[in-house]
């Protein structure tokens, strides 16, 4: 796979610092019953990277002192961690928002019959990847037979109440199948929810638009076919300064599977560490910082490590986990 960070680092983005952080998104792994062309994780059934429970020990520790209000799990399938549910029950203790981002063919996989069950005794909020509301589609950039297995995990979680009890959000996420911008949020969305329904009889919270970040295998893509530059023109072409504002990495911070800490999730999977501020810690990596660091350290005013795949969150309506930032 080609590496596009040795044309991400050199940039001209504008500087960022951290406001208090009140998102904690943890990777509990690469390991993923799916290998999807956009995935950004570069996550698969042959990965073998799983967080220990040690490192989520810690980062309970970590909920507990700073206060967090929203645990972000996700992967690969994060449901794959053998300790992903004892994570879950023990969060939920601190009665925080704790989201699960589902790939939804999980649901049906042997072992994991139940875990529609325990999302929704524990209220997790399910946000889930579909690409399109079309089978075509999803199957092309997810592989055979995903579609239709996502629909009978969504019609199971439907069941269960997700998508239709205000205390069991469903969110889906789009996102694109090609080398464009995703469209509009509110009207994508719409359609979504026009052909679920009218189709399959699914009901669902929110749709979330996400940008293809030029990075893993989407980046590695555009490489060999040439498409980088043009890609990365067209994300410049189409960033907005009012995006700057409300952009995930303000208020969130990346834990990997081994406890180290980044700015989001792309900078974890480019490899570019959380920029240690405070000379005074002694980390246990002469580059990076973890988890284990951070106890009693407060993030707040911290520069933001940035690169030209920064772009990719502040084109058009702007992008993030929580999907686009304006309307």
């Amino acid at each position: 796979m080609l590496d596009t960070l040795p044309y991400l680092q050199k940039t001209n983005f504008p500087k960022l610092y951290r406001d208090s952080v009140n998102t904690l998104q943890v990777n509990l792994g690469y390991r993923c019953n799916l290998s999807c062309t956009h995935c950004h994780v570069n996550a698969g059934p042959k990965r073998t990277e799983l967080m220990s429970w040690s490192v989520m020990e810690t980062i309970l520790s970590y909920i507990e002192r700073h206060q967090i209000n929203t645990l972000d799990i996700t992967g690969g399938a994060p449901e794959t961690n053998p300790y992903f549910r004892q994570l879950v029950v023990e969060a939920s203790k601190f009665e925080l928002e704790i989201i699960d981002r589902c790939n939804l063919t999980i649901l049906l996989e042997p072992g994991f019959e139940d875990l529609g069950e325990f999302l929704a005794a524990h209220k997790v909020n399910v946000t889930a990847s579909l690409p399109c509301y079309l089978e075509e589609n999803v199957d092309k950039q997810r592989g055979n037979g995903v579609f239709e297995a996502s629909i009978v995990a969504l019609q199971k979680l439907n069941n269960l109440g997700y998508g239709r009890e205000a205390s069991l959000p469903l969110n889906l996420v789009y996102n694109p199948n090609g080398i464009f911008l995703p469209p509009a949020q509110q009207s994508l969305q719409a359609s979504y929810k026009k052909e679920l329904k009218q189709r399959y009889d699914i009901d669902f919270s929110e749709l979330y638009v996400l940008t293809n970040m030029p990075i893993s295998r989407f980046g590695s893509m555009l490489l060999s076919k040439g498409e980088f530059d043009n890609y990365m023109q067209l994300l410049r072409d189409n960033y907005s300064e009012n995006n700057l504002a409300s952009l995930m990495c303000k208020s969130l911070v990346s834990v990997d599977w081994q406890g180290y800490v980044y700015d989001c999730d792309f900078n974890q999977m480019l490899g570019l560490p959380l920029k240690n501020a405070n000379r005074s810690i002694i980390t246990s990596d002469k580059k990076r910082l973890h988890i284990s660091e951070l106890l009693d350290r407060s993030l707040t005013g911290c520069e933001i490590v940035v690169g030209e795949h920064c772009y990719g969150c502040t084109a058009g309506q702007g992008s993030s986990c929580g999907g686009a930032l304006v309307e």
